[in-house]
């Protein structure tokens, strides 16, 4: 049995390799906005769980893929303080350009609406 030669080519895919934003800006929410979102957000699991090493730049890359893909999402962060989690949470909204909506626990959640 023969194959043609159209059945045995792969196609090359070209990836575009993912890059964190340059320049990120400080995106806020209202309060209404906030609202709708928490309630959106609840039934969602977390989709990054970010490990012992802090939030690290695979960390964020994972997170960037995931905000272009869903908008929302939840990420897991370690067992710190609270106000590290706080500032931690912060310092991923500011850099990814995404705005936060709520730290519940050690769940954060945040949005991005799709470009």
């Amino acid at each position: 049995m023969k194959f043609s030669k159209s059945a045995t080519k792969k196609k090359k895919v070209v990836k575009i390799p993912l890059v964190l934003p340059e320049l990120a800006s400080d995106f806020k929410l209202t309060a209404v906005e906030q609202s709708a979102l928490r309630s959106r957000a609840h039934s969602l699991n977390p989709v990054v769980l970010i490990g012992l090493a802090g939030v690290t730049d695979s960390v964020l890359l994972e997170i960037e893929r995931s905000l272009r893909a869903h908008e929302l999402i939840k990420i897991k962060v370690p067992v710190w303080e609270k106000s590290t989690r706080q500032a931690e949470a912060e310092a991923i909204c500011f850099r990814l350009g995404c705005a936060f909506v709520q730290l519940l626990g050690r769940t954060l959640t945040v949005y991005r609406p799709k470009a």
